[in-house]
């Protein structure tokens, strides 16, 4: 569905109670709703989450990010954020507060991963975005947002098989992703 008043959508969207187990995300004033993730999904995050040193790094999950100036609230699969930047009680985190955003893609946020959530991210000026493609067994590490709203991009793009070494240089980690699992029998799709 797409708003034709963005702020009637935000509005709603802020007093939309999914279902249990169903992921919401209000994207350019358009609600997106996920099934909950499997487990080739959760083991690639789990895998995550363990190599981001937690002693200076917070690791969130499930955690909407406000972006300024657009009529979305994201929910990435990982937030990462230096400990202490943030009040214990918040709602939205803002954008401006995150080091980078992770989505592990499936087979029916292709798309969205690749595309709305890149221009979103780069628009909401977080400095790295690591897409985790378990179909074509690949990651894409995007840095140095540029442009505003629509036409914001990432003018750094690096693209790492599955069991090669990540360097994700804001956060000091050289993450490493030969336990990254596959999906198996869905299509692969085209190289963004």
């Amino acid at each position: 569905m797409t708003a034709v008043d963005d702020r009637g959508m935000t509005k709603f969207f802020e007093e939309f109670e999914p279902p249990e187990g169903i992921k919401v995300e209000l994207l350019r004033g358009e609600i997106v709703m996920m099934a909950t993730p499997d487990l080739v999904h959760n083991r690639i995050v789990e895998t995550v989450l363990d190599q981001i040193p937690r002693k200076r790094w917070e690791r969130l999950q499930t955690t909407d990010v406000d972006i300024i100036d657009e009529a979305s609230e994201p929910i990435p699969d990982l937030v990462v954020l230096e400990r202490g930047v943030v009040p214990d009680s918040a709602g939205l985190l803002p954008s401006q507060l995150v080091a980078m955003v992770v989505e592990v893609v499936s087979k029916t946020s292709v798309d969205r991963d690749y595309g709305i959530k890149r221009s979103i991210y780069a628009a909401g000026k977080i400095p790295a975005y690591l897409i985790i493609d378990p179909i074509v067994a690949h990651c894409v590490l995007l840095t140095d947002p540029i442009g505003e709203g629509d036409q914001a991009d990432y003018r750094g793009q690096w693209i790492t098989k599955f069991g090669d070494p990540v360097l994700l240089e804001s956060l000091g980690v050289e993450l490493e992703t030969s336990e990254f699992g596959t999906l198996t029998g869905v299509r692969r799709h085209r190289l963004p």
